[in-house]
């Protein structure tokens, strides 16, 4: 049995917050009846004007319908949630933002009450959910048959990517991205702080360097390319000793502009120690290699 377009299938939403709600809204433009409960009453009744059912309780919304989602503030609160709730034959999708650990431990915990599971990571803002060219996507691991049963409810909000059997994934995935993007943000925060009470607009440097960051992008494909392949000599054009060598100059540069090199020496201090190791010709690849905990 799947989910159905011209009947569409009806959903429990635990959690209204910010991204509840707009999870709620979206799939109640669609058309879907939307039970939802919310610890704070308060916070569901602009829902219950838009068409949503509001549950006294956690249980009461959960036997309410067999599609439940959680979308809570952490993975503590999903197990307090849902303590006295009964999930025996309800099928379970947590898109509250957790660890692998803890996505793996809790698709345990709702398999040992009798419920199928399916841990999320979204990769959005609120203002981005219901917004089909905001390129939204939620991330999902665990049961490949809930998954494919309920895809269609699924991908009203945002996209759907299945990321596969172990509930472990979908976390690891989401933070693994996030933790690009933050290494990116830390870049674009020196960057500007290079030209900080300079005579250089921020409006007219920004642009300048979007277009530098998203023509370097694809070094993540290369990147995955070597680790696959095992060679991180491979079609190297700058290799580690080369940059190496140059990083002498942005830390003067920043000594120069008075500016903290606290967000770069990190990854430079990764570069320096590998290269000490005897890996001078490879690209910046094998940094990886040193981040694993153990190794030098």
């Amino acid at each position: 049995m799947t989910d159905n377009a011209s009947s569409p299938t009806p959903l429990t939403l635990l959690g209204t917050g910010a991204m509840g709600t707009a999870l709620a809204r979206a799939w109640l433009a669609a058309g879907h009846p939307v039970t939802v409960w919310n610890r704070t009453p308060a916070r569901a009744e602009p829902l219950a004007a838009e068409g949503a059912t509001v549950a006294g309780s956690a249980a009461e919304a959960v036997a309410a319908n067999r599609l439940v989602i959680a979308c809570l503030l952490d993975d503590a609160s999903v197990g307090e949630s849902l303590s006295d709730a009964d999930l025996a034959g309800r099928d379970l999708v947590n898109l509250t933002t957790g660890t692998p650990g803890q996505g793996r431990a809790r698709a345990a915990w709702a398999q040992a009450r009798g419920a199928r599971f399916l841990d999320a990571g979204i990769m959005a803002v609120p203002p981005m959910i219901g917004a089909p060219a905001s390129g939204a996507y939620v991330l999902y691991s665990g049961s490949s048959e809930m998954f494919e049963e309920h895809r269609a409810t699924l991908a009203v909000p945002a996209g759907t990517r299945y990321v596969g059997a172990d509930p472990g994934f979908a976390a690891l995935h989401d933070v693994a991205l996030l933790s690009g993007m933050y290494g990116m943000f830390a870049g674009i925060t020196h960057a500007f702080a290079l030209i900080r009470g300079e005579d250089i607009a921020p409006k007219e440097f920004a642009p300048l360097l979007v277009s530098w960051l998203t023509a370097m992008a694809p070094a993540a494909l290369e990147t995955a390319d070597k680790l696959e392949s095992g060679d991180y000599t491979k079609d190297v054009v700058s290799n580690l000793a080369m940059q190496v060598a140059g990083t002498g100059t942005l830390l003067r540069t920043a000594e120069e502009q008075g500016v903290s090199t606290e967000l770069l020496t990190p990854f430079m201090t990764l570069m320096e120690r590998r290269l000490a190791a005897g890996h001078g010709e490879e690209d910046p690849t094998g940094v990886i290699e040193s981040l694993a905990i153990g190794n030098d």
